[in-house]
């Protein structure tokens, strides 16, 4: 999610592995047109999708001297900034919170934070029975829940207004914009039955 629009630019449905970590960067990275300062929970997985999608390898020539050869290494681009915020708990109970800077410099402890996308977290086990925690509303094949989870995405960026979203409308009023109106990827915000007749096309692997 983009913080400074609360617009959810990427999503995946499955565990919390490797794989599912390379696959939301990945589809975070086709989205961006600049390198933001990437910041998430302390699982593991990130910083090696991270590495992998925007990092850049170093070859080392052979010396011709003795001994084993220096291997290659992917380093981080210079541009990529990436931190993490690691909760401490004990009985159950926040002892603490470790902000670490894993790649870049100069990061400021104050951006530091994932309190917007837990309070999105939230909002979505709220509305959506299929992922509320120990209920029996769960879904019963993952291609529904991955169809399920695209539609109130979509709901969710161009359609539902949020309250800390505000632009001036035509007549000169402030008034609740969506995530994708206040990026201006939309002039204005839809309706969920103007969002169900846009045409979607498949983009081509060619």
């Amino acid at each position: 999610m983009a913080p400074e629009c609360r617009l959810v630019l990427s999503h995946v449905v499955g565990e919390r592995n490797q794989m599912m970590a390379r696959e939301i960067v990945a589809k975070t990275a086709d989205r961006l047109a600049c390198m933001p300062l990437f910041v998430t929970d302390g699982l593991k997985f990130y910083a090696k999708s991270l590495l992998e999608q925007f990092g850049q390898w170093i070859n080392y020539p052979a010396t011709g001297k003795r001994g084993r050869p220096r291997k290659d290494r992917l380093v981080p681009d210079e541009n990529l900034k990436y931190a993490r915020i690691i909760k401490i708990k004990q009985g159950g109970r926040l002892k603490a919170i470790v902000k670490k800077t894993v790649f870049g410099k100069d990061i400021d402890a104050e951006v530091i934070s994932t309190s917007l996308i837990e309070r999105l977290n939230l909002t979505l086990r709220q509305d959506n029975n299929r992922i509320s925690r120990k209920t029996i509303g769960f879904s019963k094949k993952i291609d529904g829940l991955r169809k399920q989870m695209n539609l109130y995405f979509a709901n969710y960026n161009f359609c539902r207004g949020h309250r800390s979203l505000k632009q001036l409308n035509n007549v000169g009023k402030m008034e609740i914009c969506t995530p994708a109106t206040y990026c201006d990827l939309t002039n204005r915000n839809l309706t969920l039955k103007e969002l169900l007749a846009i045409p979607c096309y498949k983009r081509s692997t060619i």
